[in-house]
């Protein structure tokens, strides 16, 4: 049973569907009418078996012993755990067929670019360009296609292009920020990730470029969708950065810092879903 609970522990469920859930969520926003049985079984199949798995099966290889996003203090991974974080994904895989081919595709991507990011085989987790480009469209594009898909949305066009590019672009401006504080154990394994590559003041600088980046595109697309929730989205996103900036920027790379960066995650990640999540229902309550 400890076991068991130490797997459910990496799974990461609160960093899940508290901190890689708006890309998803947001998608709904640009559906006019959208399938909420569907999105919501969906929104549990991509951020529970895909995400959580990917998760279990990228702490199986790692093995830290120190924080990580998410877990202060990751519970030791077994033998067992391997092929249950495989299973976990491919049942998923099994469970999006059922929304469609396309759906099932974009899922099947999802989970190559994760295993591509942690395997030894490849481990592009440590090679700083490729692991950017592993957790965007694992966790940025690939989240938007999904909910937008699972939604009721169809075709995919260049604008839902050009937003999930937007999503992805949030969700990977505080990407390298966690791994300031791996920095020792990506090393000693051979890793050379964003942080051990560019530096703390490189992380600094990717989140600025990034969130500035993504929070201009949503922000455009959503007010070509409806102007006074560009509007709104643009000053909230704002005033996101504002406060997450006077974070970002005096970080020193202290591991009594860790506990301060996974707040200001959270709060991040919070508000951009709060505010979706508050959209989503109103919507809702306007269409009944």
């Amino acid at each position: 049973m400890k076991q068991i609970l130490n797997f459910f522990i990496h799974l990461r469920l609160h960093y899940q569907f508290f901190i890689l859930s708006g890309g998803y969520l947001i998608a709904a926003l640009f559906v006019d009418s959208v399938k909420w049985d569907q999105f919501g079984l969906q929104f549990l199949n991509v951020h529970v078996l895909l995400f959580g798995g990917a998760t279990a099966y990228n702490s199986w290889w790692d093995k830290d012993e120190g924080p990580i996003g998410g877990l202060i203090s990751p519970p030791k991974m077994k033998s067992w755990m391997w092929p249950a974080s495989m299973i976990m994904q491919y049942a998923g895989l099994a469970w999006a067929m059922t929304v469609g081919w396309n759906y099932a595709i974009i899922y099947a991507v999802s989970m190559l670019f994760f295993w591509l990011y942690s395997t030894p085989l490849a481990r592009w987790k440590g090679k700083p360009i490729l692991s950017i480009v592993a957790i965007g469209v694992s966790t940025g594009t690939n989240s938007f296609f999904l909910g937008y898909l699972a939604a009721g949305g169809y075709p995919i066009t260049f604008s839902e292009d050009l937003i999930a590019i937007g999503v992805a672009a949030i969700i990977l401006s505080l990407y390298p920020v966690s791994q300031i504080y791996q920095t020792e154990e990506d090393e000693n394994r051979g890793d050379r990730t964003f942080a051990v590559r560019y530096g703390i003041q490189g992380v600094k600088y990717f989140f600025s470029l990034m969130f500035l980046a993504g929070a201009s595109m949503l922000s455009a697309m959503l007010y070509i969708q409806n102007e006074q929730l560009g509007l709104i989205f643009g000053g909230v996103t704002l005033s996101a950065y504002a406060v997450l900036s006077t974070f970002v920027w005096k970080l020193e790379g202290n591991q009594d810092e860790y506990d301060t960066v996974m707040k200001m995650k959270f709060f991040a990640s919070l508000s951009f879903v709060a505010f979706i999540g508050g959209t989503l229902v109103l919507q809702i309550l306007f269409q009944n």
